[in-house]
């Protein structure tokens, strides 16, 4: 890699270690890093060498969103990293670039469209429902993690994938070991192999199937030839794991909602800010620890003034993007009339999170069942004391407390 700036002098490279926060606490390196300039340099726990590292909203658009910036290319490159293994599928959806990875996301895309997310939202509300029966009918206080906001998610992505219900628990644990980064990596590949296993015998029983749910539309697209069986699979595991990114965006949510009981009241009172306030709840809420998965430049690129050679390799942090308070005015306030907001929480370019609509309206549910068949619903501990995931590369609570 060279440090080569059109300036001449190369940003210093900082180290960001893997932070344990807690609540919504945004984190203080990234907020350094913010300040220091659009195109930074940043060397993570694992891998090796350093990598550039874009946070303003526009250049994160350029740089996902531009075939110059390869994920395909990472395959063979110990980049620096947050996970302490890193074990990527060949022909993984999220290390593919156009035209493969186009094609191996048309495979299911008609699930994931309104269309396809309609499908499901009535079985949603109903099993939400007798979540939240249960809920009172066991009465306070109560984990509304392990209640609710855990097992929701969990069962509406198994409905869309056509996982029957008696194997969520399975999808469940396997998911938990494969985004821990404390259980090690064997620990890891193994809940991975076995997963991929399950969605090989279940899309493997598809094919030739009509029906609407993803590992239907992976089998046919596998009988005709269209994907791989590998292909299915990786598409399959991957999907499965992104389900549950719900449960810790929701759980952050509520802990925001039950810290901040003014947000709930209006949300309350006028029920149609709902679907603007989440947005702007998912703008704000720091979704993951560090960054996710990089690229790698095939050519070389003048970002803000910064030359990125050929084989440098590049983060973007749409957590910081989210703040960019030349898009957002008074970034870190929450603003339920903001408009517009075009946060990018769910990524942005070809690997734009297909589960977004998904997202929205399970999120959109939870807020409709929750605070208005909850109505006095509130912490039963102080907000110090809700305990928040450790060693993960995700954010969320691991438990919220509730009573009403």
């Amino acid at each position: 890699m060279t440090e080569e700036t059109l300036t001449g002098t190369p940003p210093p490279v900082r180290d960001w270690p893997a932070l344990d926060l807690t609540g919504l606490d945004f984190d203080p390196v990234l907020t350094e890093l913010m300040a220091q300039g659009p195109v930074t340099r940043i060397r993570l726990p694992n891998g090796e060498g350093w990598a550039w590292l874009v946070t303003r909203l526009d250049d994160v658009r350029t740089v996902t969103n531009d075939p110059r910036f390869s994920r395909a290319a990472v395959m063979d490159r110990p980049v620096t990293r947050l996970a302490p293994h890193f074990i990527p599928e060949r022909g993984a959806v999220g290390f593919l670039d156009p035209p493969d990875h186009t094609r191996l996301r048309r495979s299911v895309a008609a699930a994931f469209t309104a269309k396809g997310v309609e499908r499901v939202r009535e079985r949603s509300r109903h099993l939400l429902g007798e979540l939240v029966d249960e809920l009172l009918q066991d009465g306070p206080p109560a984990d509304l993690t392990s209640a609710v906001l855990g097992p929701f998610p969990i069962a509406v992505i198994c409905e869309l994938m056509g996982v029957p219900a008696a194997d969520r628990h399975r999808m469940h644990t396997w998911t938990q070991l494969i985004l821990s980064s404390s259980q090690g990596a064997q620990v890891s590949e193994r809940a991975k192999h076995e997963m991929g296993a399950y969605f090989a015998g279940l899309i493997g029983r598809r094919e030739g199937s009509t029906d609407e749910d993803v590992t239907a539309l992976l089998g046919a697209a596998v009988g005709r030839g269209e994907i791989t069986s590998q292909e299915a699979v990786g598409l399959a595991v991957l999907l499965q794991i992104g389900g549950e990114a719900v449960t810790n965006n929701s759980g952050q949510m509520f802990y925001l909602l039950l810290t901040r009981p003014e947000l709930a009241e209006r949300l309350r009172a006028e029920p149609e800010i709902r679907p603007r306030a989440i947005d702007e709840m998912l703008r704000h809420i720091p979704h993951r620890n560090a960054v996710g998965l990089s690229r790698i430049a095939t050519q070389d690129v003048d970002i803000k003034g910064v030359r990125i050679r050929a084989g440098d390799p590049v983060y973007v942090s749409y957590l910081a993007a989210n703040r960019d308070p030349d898009v957002f005015p008074d970034p870190e306030s929450i603003d339920f009339d903001r408009s517009p907001n075009p946060h990018v929480s769910f990524g942005f370019g070809p690997h734009f999170c297909p589960g977004n609509m998904l997202a929205r309206m399970e999120s959109e549910l939870l807020v409709d069942a929750l605070l208005d068949r909850v109505p006095g619903l509130r912490l039963a501990v102080p907000p110090e004391r809700v305990p928040f995931k450790k060693g993960a590369l995700i954010r969320g609570p691991e438990a919220l407390p509730v009573t009403w």
